[in-house]
């Protein structure tokens, strides 16, 4: 049975990994608070999924541009500052997002406008903190080290949009903004112990550039290294065709029943799924085709989302019970994101750990950033399409023509990268 089991050698080995690991982990938590309380509220104040989607529009933007910068600071200055200063200005804006809760300002412009500052200072926190993972446990334990961040992320999107359902629905929104000021001071606090961690320089280097010139540079190593540009791409493609976020409002409102606890047991589902492949990663560490691994995971994401569809399509011929409770129809729904948490949490580790094992630590805060772009800005631009889809098509069929679209241009994807498929471990082609 141990085998199975995540790999802990990274909290056993560093210290320093240890507390940053714990303290994003409850950062993280709150994170997830703010996010779903967020959606609830526009949607509260619209009712409607393309203002929901309209979320993402605005977080997209900045993180973006925050992003790409975000890592060319990481490239060329000590991580440990740039990750402490982004972290204050994130915090910051959830003190925003806080303060129009509590004086009751019921403007969706300004929400969006404090979803667009935490979203840019996300943009240079995240890139920062992934190329300090490295330095922090070594090459050889970055498997399980992403493993380990995984059951990190699955806890708070499992954690976080169940009790952000439960808290908005018992407390409302301004004590559930306010848990999440609270729990990010947990991040500030392990960054502030961190070393100070200065990235390695080539020797041929001159001196350093935060600006187009620098992001560029990351760039051009994507032109000439097809495997770890297909990382980026595939899991674009399954973010952007396959999202269903934007979706759940109004399915839980509409569909299935139950409103805001319909959306956090949804998403706890899916973040359930996630957990478990975390908890359980032992046997993925000693997958070295892990370009396969990745290709079959976006797969199995694409099949669950479409059988979502299917089961909301379904659940949408019976009428909802006039007192709005939720219907049995929720437990299959759940089931079919939870399978979906599963296939992503394993394409993600995957993806992680070829980008950092195959990316020189002089371009790795740079390629940080475009990772952290994909990996937040997919899924907004996912909730974007999906929220314009949906007013058009319906919340059902919109789910299952995109995870029906998601298999396909993965396919096709692979088809136009061979060496993607024949990606090995043990000699790490970038």
């Amino acid at each position: 049975m141990p085998k199975f089991l995540a790999d802990i050698t990274p909290l056993k080995v560093s210290p320093a990994y240890r507390r940053l690991w714990f303290g994003n982990t409850l950062a993280a938590v709150g994170t997830q608070l703010t996010l779903i309380a967020v959606s609830l509220e526009v949607y509260a104040l619209t009712e409607s999924s393309f203002y929901v989607g309209l979320v993402g529009f605005f977080a997209l933007v900045p993180l973006i541009l925050a992003g790409l910068y975000g890592g060319a600071l990481a490239d060329n200055y000590d991580r440990r500052r740039v990750a402490l200063v982004s972290a204050v200005a994130l915090w910051g804006s959830a003190i925003g997002i806080c303060l129009h809760a509590w004086l009751g300002v019921e403007s969706l412009w300004v929400l969006y406008g404090l979803i667009a500052l935490h979203s840019g200072a996300q943009g240079v926190n995240q890139p920062t903190r992934g190329a300090i993972i490295p330095a922090l446990v070594g090459k050889e334990l970055l498997p399980a080290a992403n493993a380990l961040n995984m059951v990190t992320m699955s806890v708070s999107m499992m954690a976080g949009p169940l009790l952000g359902g439960v808290l908005v629905a018992s407390i409302g929104f301004a004590w559930t903004y306010t848990i999440d000021v609270v729990l990010y001071l947990a991040a500030l606090w392990a960054l502030w112990r961190l070393p100070s961690l200065p990235p390695e320089r080539e020797e041929d280097a001159g001196p350093k550039r935060v600006g187009l010139r620098s992001v560029i540079e990351g760039f051009g190593f994507l032109t000439t290294r097809r495997n770890v540009r297909m990382t980026f791409l595939i899991d674009i493609n399954a973010m952007v065709m396959a999202m269903p976020r934007a979706l759940l409002p109004a399915i839980g409102a509409v569909m299935l029943g139950g409103g805001e606890l319909t959306v956090g047991v949804l998403l706890a589902a899916m973040a359930l799924g996630a957990l478990l492949t975390g908890l359980f990663s032992g046997p993925l560490t000693t997958i070295m085709r892990q370009g396969v691994a990745v290709y079959w995971s976006v797969v199995a994401w694409g099949l669950c989302i479409a059988a979502f569809g299917l089961v909301v399509l379904l659940a949408s011929r019976e009428p909802v019970p006039a007192d709005g409770s939720v219907t049995w129809w929720v437990w299959p729904a759940a089931a079919c994101l939870m399978l979906a948490g599963v296939a992503d949490s394993v394409s993600a580790i995957f993806r992680t750990t070829i980008l950092q094992s195959a990316t020189p630590d002089h371009l790795r805060g740079r390629l940080q950033g475009v990772f952290i772009v994909v990996v937040a800005g997919g899924p907004r631009l996912g909730e974007m399409l999906s929220g314009g889809a949906a007013s058009v098509i319906g919340e059902h069929w919109t789910s299952i023509a995109g995870g029906l679209a998601c298999i396909l241009i993965a396919t096709l994807l692979l088809r136009l990268t061979p060496g993607f498929w024949k990606y090995d471990a043990r000699n790490p082609v970038p």
